[in-house]
């Protein structure tokens, strides 16, 4: 497996707030910025899901203000999204 670079990358709450890319920032964004995160169903054995391996301080309640605020510093800094495709006049 190829390891991917980091598109963009800021100090956060005392970290480093990173994402692969737009989308990787949007799920982000989503994540943090809902006040209600309702969990599925809870199966033994399987894997975690991305949101639930994220670190504390990124889901902590009390940096959700600063972590949207980096995140869109992140998504203002990162370059347009890759069309793929024919592109159109």
């Amino acid at each position: 497996m190829a390891l991917r670079s980091l598109q963009v990358q800021a100090g956060c709450c005392g970290q480093v707030l990173w994402a692969y890319n737009v989308r990787h920032l949007d799920l982000l964004e989503s994540y943090v910025a809902a006040r209600l995160r309702e969990r599925g169903d809870v199966v033994a054995g399987a894997p975690a899901s991305l949101v639930e391996r994220l670190p504390t301080w990124l889901k902590t309640a009390k940096n959700r203000a600063e972590v949207l605020r980096t995140i869109g510093r992140l998504r203002s800094a990162s370059p347009a999204p890759r069309r793929d495709g024919p592109r159109t006049a």
